[in-house]
């Protein structure tokens, strides 16, 4: 097909087309708009396509035409505006010199036949295209002025009539501006704006059809790509301006030059789109000027159940996913969760956080996150707008990292499980009341699933605690076998005692018994916690050297420090102690000696087990370290640190673990230290 048929075939569909639109008019007038100025709009648009398809577009009755059109939708758009229109001389002064510059333009266009005769015929057409230009970007200016006004308070009906009437002057201002830059009108830019043509068509046909109580969503995604088709257009008309100018300007070498600035603006453009400061603003410059609202709630809400709901063998624990869901809602780089505790908030897991932090959040963040559950703006703080007492909560390591942005409270109910500490977006901006409400939301829904996910793995500890016991029943059925096999050899005994052989056979079998009962006896008392504590002064220095004496012939255990008496049970230290030193011991190298330190500070009698044996990565030694049955070492139970922690918080103290992978472990107990009186006694 050749590019007359086109154009035939395109303008005569749109012709169609606009005649369809104007019978649908008159069955069922919209409303918003006088009759007759939509019909005439119409009708002249149905009559300027059946010119260009019957005698081309450069005639002078279709120019004529196509001005009148202009002129016409013109006058639909201020029939929109008259009953909201605030600053009537200004309206009517912008409406009036478009139409001014419109009819200098027809005027333009019924004397080009006189022109085409004299000494210069391109200035004829070069003038048309410059009021034809001017009009158009008038026309758009008032268009975009009165979309913007009237955003919120119209049907869907007008908004498909105003887009409408935006792609045909925006087609319109592509086309001439086009052609003004290479100096001539060719067939191809009468196909596309015959394309164009049948779009706009196509628009007013729904925007007639459409009720005018039906209000019409266009979706972000869309207006980004509207937004990015927009910029993508000026670029073309913008460099091809530039091209032919280079070429008029460049003599003999201007081929030369125009691959170069193609290629170079073409790079630039390629490297500032991929940018992500550029995304993140385009998206807030969308949200903001096309929308009501900053958030699309129901595609964020699906991204941040997705995200959470992510499973499979290569997923992400779900602390670290709902740190990631959390910070997807505002595009945040980043993010760390800070958990909960008795003595303040320690940090989690990190989600693209540079470096995790090493001190602890003070007890004061988190009494008050629980207490207003509100979401913090860092930037307000550091300032000096956040309310006094929210500023002196905040540790001074967050407060000196510039990116962090805002800290999330975690609240089920009126339990803070954490925090999440949110890093600043690409494209800053101020925290508003969307973003406290919608972090509000999502900060209670993941507290909710991680209150689930502690609340599972407290059932998965019972069920295995059930399997434990299953196994001490098989450990008592050893026992009584035990018991049962040395009644029957002392029965035995009181028949077959001067039996030589019979007396080799019991020894043997008194020993084997023995063992099998010392190894079942050593399996009990290492996982059996003290029933009755009696709290009582210790010299945790004595002891510390009594169980050093009684490993040295199995490791090299030093012992340094003053003395240091503990307000504690003796038999519940030692066991607690024996646990540690235990695992120091088969933590580290048969020549490296694990180290026993006593002090005593402020109130606190402190024990410190240190080695420099393998060490603990850091996740195991925040998440699986205190859990039971979780262990490091291959066959272990995972009950030695599990029990020594709750041996010395049953007796008012605390334990504390620090550790790098192959540089060692210390592990700090802290006893409640004894009054005097009993020190003496």
């Amino acid at each position: 097909m050749t590019g007359a048929a086109f154009v035939i075939w395109l303008h005569g569909l749109a012709a169609l087309l606009f005649c369809g639109a104007a019978l649908m008019e008159v069955r069922r007038p919209v409303g918003f708009v006088p009759r007759w100025s939509l019909l005439l709009a119409l009708g002249l648009s149905a009559l300027w396509a059946l010119g260009v398809a019957g005698i081309g577009e450069a005639e002078v009755p279709v120019r004529v035409t196509q001005v009148a059109r202009n002129l016409a939708w013109v006058a639909v758009l201020f029939t929109m505006t008259a009953p909201r229109a605030r600053r009537v001389g200004y309206r009517s002064g912008a409406y009036l010199a478009t139409a001014l510059c419109l009819v200098l333009a027809g005027a333009v266009a019924v004397a080009q036949p006189a022109f085409a005769s004299g000494a210069n015929p391109s200035a004829a057409e070069a003038t048309w295209r410059v009021l034809r230009l001017l009009s158009t970007i008038a026309a758009l200016v008032l268009l975009h002025r009165h979309a913007a006004e009237t955003r919120d308070r119209i049907g869907g009906a007008q908004q498909m009539l105003i887009a409408t009437m935006g792609v045909m002057w925006a087609v319109d201002l592509l086309v001439l501006a086009l052609a003004h830059a290479t100096g001539a009108w060719t067939e191809d830019l009468t196909i596309l704006r015959g394309c164009a043509t049948v779009l706009v068509a196509v628009m007013a046909l729904i925007a007639i059809s459409r009720r005018a109580d039906r209000s019409l969503r266009v979706s972000r995604g869309a207006a980004a790509q509207a937004m990015l088709l927009g910029a993508g257009a000026l670029y073309v008309v913008a460099a091809t301006a530039a091209t032919g100018l280079l070429g008029r300007v460049g003599g003999e070498h201007a081929r030369v030059v125009q691959a170069v600035f193609v290629f170079g603006t073409g790079a630039a453009v390629l490297t500032i789109v991929t940018t992500p400061w550029l995304r993140a603003w385009s998206k807030v410059m969308v949200a903001k000027h096309l929308f009501s609202h900053r958030y699309d709630y129901r595609a964020e809400w699906m991204r941040f159940t997705d995200t959470l709901g992510v499973s499979g063998e290569d997923a992400a624990p779900l602390p670290l996913r709902i740190v990631q869901a959390v910070a997807d809602l505002t595009a945040s780089p980043a993010g760390l969760l800070l958990y909960a505790t008795r003595d303040g908030m320690v940090a989690g897991p990190a989600w693209r956080w540079d470096e995790a932090p090493a001190a602890a959040a003070p007890l004061a963040l988190e009494a008050y996150l629980r207490r207003t559950g509100r979401i913090i703006d860092l930037d307000s703080c550091r300032i000096g707008e956040a309310p006094p007492e929210e500023i002196a909560a905040l540790p001074e390591w967050l407060r000196a990292r510039a990116e962090a942005w805002a800290i999330v409270p975690l609240l089920r109910a009126d339990a803070l499980i954490g925090a999440i500490v949110l890093a600043r977006p690409p494209a800053t901006r101020a925290l508003d009341w969307e973003d406290f409400d919608l972090l509000g939301a999502a900060g209670r829904q993941a507290a909710s699933y991680l209150a689930e996910e502690r609340a599972q793995a407290a059932l998965a500890d019972a069920q295995r605690f059930d399997e434990f016991n299953r196994r001490f029943a098989f450990i008592m059925h050893d026992l009584k076998n035990l018991v049962s096999q040395t009644a029957l050899v002392a029965r035995n005994a009181e028949r077959h005692a001067d039996n030589p052989a019979f007396r080799a056979d019991m020894v043997a079998t008194l020993q084997d018994t023995s063992q099998r009962m010392t190894a079942l006896l050593a399996r009990l008392g290492q996982h059996t916690a003290p029933a009755h504590l009696a709290p009582g002064p210790i010299d945790l220095l004595q002891l510390a050297r009594r169980i050093a004496d009684g490993r040295r012939a199995q490791h090299s255990v030093e012992v340094s420090g003053a003395g240091a008496v503990a307000l504690a049970d003796a038999a519940a230290v030692e066991t607690m102690i024996g646990h540690l030193v235990q695992n120091a011991v088969e933590a580290s190298a048969a020549d490296a000696p694990v180290h026993l330190h006593v002090v005593a500070v402020d109130d606190r009698a402190i024990v410190e087990v240190r080695d420099r044996g393998c060490g603990m990565a850091a996740d195991f030694l925040r998440d699986q370290l205190f859990r039971p049955f979780a262990s490091a070492k291959p066959g272990g139970f995972g009950l030695g640190a599990f029990e020594a922690r709750q041996i010395a918080e049953q007796m008012g103290g605390s334990m504390t673990v620090t550790s790098r992978e192959g540089e060692g472990t210390c592990c700090r107990v802290a006893l409640p230290i004894a009054p005097a009186l009993e020190q003496v006694a």
